[in-house]
Formats: structure tokens, sequence, C-alpha cells
């Protein structure tokens, strides 16, 4: 004899469910909060994809096959200089903070993924089918972000396409949600008498907390993992705070030199063999053809300070630190681009990584705060910071700021 769907002790039927904190209004005030956070999630994404340029060159690209999902794309501005710290900062701060929200969320709605039978009208499946990429691909978009900040790559593949492709997906089925949902969820929140629906439970338990100290709890989950992370894109003594955010790939110590490092040199393979002055030179292609510098003669240039972060697609950043060293467009202008600076190609002694390369446009190249920088806060930067040169330019990705740069390519890219 087959098992009743409406037996209690099965999740297919509703008496199985007896939380009382389960009801429309309770999922309601959840997916308001959920709709405004996803939304501002899904535009600082995709900005941070756009700071990349990823239409610049293909060292850049890291979605080739994107076709009309980089509609958007536009050339990443260099003011104000903080703006993809800024970016980054409230992406990956705001979706850790939202994962109680979306744990909850989730929770008051899961009897709904047993309500039999799987699909009553065409309609109906194709809401179920929509509510599974919603589910499915919210929780993909936040575990491989989280697994990302950590710096934990255990992703079947490169975590740029999985996270962007992702994202469009997820998103198309959170905007048909909201449409469908959102008109139900405000009507939800302005009735004072709750509203009987199939999240309702037939046989309630007694309760234990209310549905209002259910949302604080949430909420105050929300807050702690924002003070546990925020302090990521603050940087200084507060990133201590940051007990969830990545804390680099080295002690960066103490000194002008003491902020924080991603990779070390150490981890990129970079010795003193290659940086030493008498083996390292600059090789600069441009117009006129080549040039190469040793660090002597670039110290010989006219040099300039600029006050700029560092920020990070995982999340970690550094307050503005003061670098020292010769102009972007100084060089342009050393290869024949004196009046026009074009994009700038720019590789590292690094050996192995997928930004050992990456490219520049032409206007971050005329912006006189991009720099080959020398030396930060006074002193000559140390082997973990790029010795003996690194690339700074104002509000670009971290890992577009090459550092031990070996030759440089002016020209449209």
């Amino acid at each position: 004899m087959r098992d009743d769907p409406r037996d209690p002790r099965l999740p297919t039927s509703p008496g199985f469910w007896r939380s009382p904190l389960r009801g429309p209004w309770f999922t309601s005030v959840l997916g308001l909060v959920l709709l405004a956070g996803i939304t501002v999630l899904f535009v600082t994404g995709l900005l941070s994809y756009a700071a990349y340029n990823p239409n610049l060159s293909p060292v850049n690209d890291k979605t080739p096959d994107k076709g009309i999902l980089g509609f958007y794309l536009f050339a990443w501005p260099t003011d104000p200089h903080w703006l993809y710290r800024l970016n980054q900062g409230v992406h990956v701060t705001l979706g850790i903070t939202l994962i109680p929200v979306l744990l909850a969320k989730l929770w008051s709605v899961v009897p709904r993924l047993f309500t039999l039978p799987p699909a009553r009208s065409l309609a109906h499946a194709l809401e179920r089918v929509s509510l599974l990429l919603l589910v499915g691909g919210g929780l993909f978009e936040f575990v491989t972000g989280v697994l990302n900040v950590q710096l934990d790559y255990v992703f079947p593949g490169s975590f740029y396409p999985l996270h962007f492709y992702g994202a469009w997906v997820f998103f198309a089925a959170f905007v048909a949600h909201a449409l469908l949902k959102t008109p139900t969820a405000l009507r939800n929140l302005r009735r004072l008498r709750e509203e009987k629906d199939d999240l309702v439970s037939p046989r309630p338990a007694e309760p234990t907390v209310s549905r209002r100290g259910a949302l604080w709890f949430v909420g105050g989950g929300s807050l702690l993992l924002f003070a546990t992370t925020v302090g990521q894109n603050l940087g200084g003594p507060l990133r201590r705070t940051a007990l969830l955010a990545p804390h680099g790939g080295g002690d960066p110590g103490s000194g002008p030199n003491g902020f924080q490092i991603n990779k070390t040199a150490a981890y990129a393979g970079i010795g003193t063999a290659e940086t030493a002055e008498d083996a390292w030179r600059l090789v600069v292609t441009g117009r006129t053809g080549t040039v190469r510098l040793s660090r002597a003669q670039l110290a010989e240039l006219p040099l300039y300070s600029s006050a700029l972060p560092i920020a990070c697609v995982e999340g970690w950043s550094t307050p503005d630190q003061w670098w020292r060293g010769v102009r972007l467009r100084d060089l342009a202008a050393l290869v024949g681009y004196e009046d026009d600076p074009p994009d700038v190609f720019v590789e590292s002694l690094q050996r192995h990584g997928a930004f050992r390369k990456a490219a520049l446009r032409a206007n971050q190249v005329a912006d006189p705060r991009s720099l080959l920088a020398l030396s930060v806060n006074g002193e000559e930067l140390s082997p973990d910071h790029g010795h003996p040169a690194r690339i700074i330019v104002p509000a670009a990705p971290g890992v577009l700021n090459t550092k031990w740069v070996a030759r440089m390519t002016f020209g449209d890219l």
C-alpha cells in the first residue's frame, strides 16, 4: 500500500511542518530584505566585472563566451580613486551579511518544496522551475562567493565564469520571482492579522519565540557577520576585526611596507637573481621601438607621488598608501606617445598565474596618478610588494596593479 502524502509523519503533509513562525508575514519581511540586498549585490557584481575591462584584451577577459551578457561594459574610470575599493567592499560585505537572511528565507518556505502534486498546471510548473533555479542559483552564488573570499578554490573550473554565468541565471529567476511575489509580500506586511496559506501549519507547536523575535535573531546574525567582515574593506588596524576575511599570503610586518600582502614573492617564484640591480631591466616597447631601463635609470626620470589604495576581488583592501615612481604616461612618451598615451600590456616576472599579465586602458595610462612605483611610504618596495617595480592605478582591481613588472608594451589593444 502506498504511503498517504497527508500522513503527518511525512514532509509532504502540511502537518509535518509544525513551527508556528512560518507564515506569509515572516516570509514577506525576509523576501523584501533580500529583494533590496540581492539587487545591490547584482549591480556591484556587474560593476566589479566591468572594472577588469574584459573588452580591452583577451588577457583581461575571463569569460570569453559572454556574448550579449557583456552589453553593458564600459571603460572603467579612474575617479574617484577609491571607487573599486568601495564597490567590492559593498559586494563582499553585503553578500556575507545577507547569509542569515537567505537561510531564514529558505527555511521559511521549505514546506513548499515538498508540496504534492509537483505541478497543478502549466503555470504552476513554470513557477516551480523558476523557484528551483532561484534556490539553486542563490545557494551556488553565495557558496562560491564565500569560498572565493576565503581563498578556497575548490570549484570545478575558474571562479570568474562560474560566478558570472551563475549570477545571470540566478538573477533572471530572482526577477521573475520578485515580479510574481512582491505585490503579495507588500499586502502581507500591511495586514494586521495573519493570512492563512500553505506556509501556516494546521497543527502548530507551542511557540518559544515570536516572529519579531525570530527576525531580531536573524538580524543579529547578520550584524555579527557584518562586524566580522567589514574591516576587510577599511583596512589598517580594523582589519584585525575582519575574522571572516582572508588575511593574505604573508605577514606584512611593520614599517612603510607593513600593509596587506596578497601573494608573496616566494609564492610567485620571484628570487633575487631576477630582481638584482645588475640583472633586472624594464623593457618598454611602443611606436618608436624598444627601450631597456635599469632601476637606477628609472629613478633618474621625473618621479611623482600618489596616495592610492589597493582593493581585491576577494575583499581585502588596504587604506591609501603613498606610492612614488614614474608616471605611466611618461613611459609611454619614451616610446613615441608624447600626447596620446594608448593602452598598455603589462607582463610580470611571475611565471604562473592568471594575472601575471594584465592590460590597462588608455584613460588609466593617461591619469597622472598612475605610476610604475619604485617605493611606497618613503621606502623602497619590499620583494612582497613588487620590488623592483610595480603598477599602481587609481580605482583598479588589485590584480591589475601588476607586481614585479618586467615588460610594458604600449599600443591599442
